[in-house]
């Protein structure tokens, strides 16, 4: 019998509880190094993707200003907006170039500055025109929603979030529920597929549970703890003002995925001539 499977028949007849072979009582180092317990990298080396929806602090916008003097990748000028937020938790460990999720966006710091804990994001067009990170809708002073992007071995105690917004959707009303918040929002028709009850949604980068929705009316509700009405930014916003979207997107990749066999299916039906033995 090899040495290995010498061990690993010692190791069935061993308590699994508590049991720790000393390295001396082993034959051989490739014996010891397949028992040896491996070693993970510290959360600090590991590289940080994604978000979890759990919100680490509200920030406040220092200012939104457009730029004439944005320096290009071929050195030239142009013009772009950069948004300037106040916080301090999210700039533990940060660099110039990590990802922190504004309202849900994931936004890359250009830079920062630790000690008054102001840091800095360029704002794309694409940006301004989905999201409510734009002129219209936030100003000076207006609280943020923050969170780091999560290490590759972190806790998730909320669902993947991406920090890529859908769309804006409208808040319809906020109803205190003995010390909860009922919270209904209004969102575009298109996104009301990937909405289903005791579902994910993330609402300005938290991570929610769907309560009810109404697909007719194109709204969806959910409710609000008194921890979290102190540690996010819904709370303080009214009926009519916007909330950044972001579906599941486990959702999205079922509904690529169904769309791509409906096609196969489709072109089978085809090739064969009738609709009787393959169907969608």
């Amino acid at each position: 019998m090899h040495a290995l499977s010498r061990v690993l028949a010692l190791g069935a007849l061993m308590p699994a509880a508590g049991w720790r072979p000393a390295a001396a009582a082993m034959r051989g180092s490739a014996v010891a190094a397949t028992m040896r317990r491996s070693t993970r990298a510290p959360a600090a080396s590991l590289p940080r993707a994604m978000f979890s929806g759990i919100v680490e602090e509200m920030g406040r916008v220092e200012s939104l200003a457009e730029r004439t003097d944005m320096k290009l990748w071929d050195g030239t000028i142009g013009s772009g907006w950069e948004l300037a937020v106040r916080g301090s938790t999210v700039l533990d460990g940060a660099t110039q170039g990590c990802s922190i999720a504004v309202n849900g966006v994931c936004l890359t710091v250009v830079d920062f500055d630790a000690g008054s804990g102001v840091f800095r994001v360029g704002l794309a067009p694409e940006t301004l025109r989905r999201t409510n990170l734009n002129p219209a809708a936030l100003k000076a002073g207006d609280a943020v929603n923050l969170e780091r992007a999560l290490p590759a071995d972190g806790r998730n105690s909320g669902h993947f979030v991406q920090g890529h917004v859908d769309a804006v959707g409208e808040l319809v009303s906020l109803t205190p529920d003995g010390d909860s918040l009922w919270v209904v929002v209004k969102a575009p028709r298109s996104l009301m597929k990937y909405i289903v009850p005791k579902g994910f949604i993330a609402v300005d980068g938290t991570s929610l549970t769907v309560c009810d929705v109404d697909y007719a009316a194109s709204t969806f509700s959910f409710m609000l703890i008194g921890y979290t009405q102190q540690h996010v930014v819904i709370p303080q916003k009214s009926a009519g003002l916007t909330v950044n979207l972001e579906a599941d997107v486990i959702g999205k990749y079922v509904e690529r995925s169904l769309a791509g066999l409906s096609e196969r299916v489709a072109a089978l039906e085809a090739k064969f001539g009738g609709g009787s033995t393959f169907s969608t």
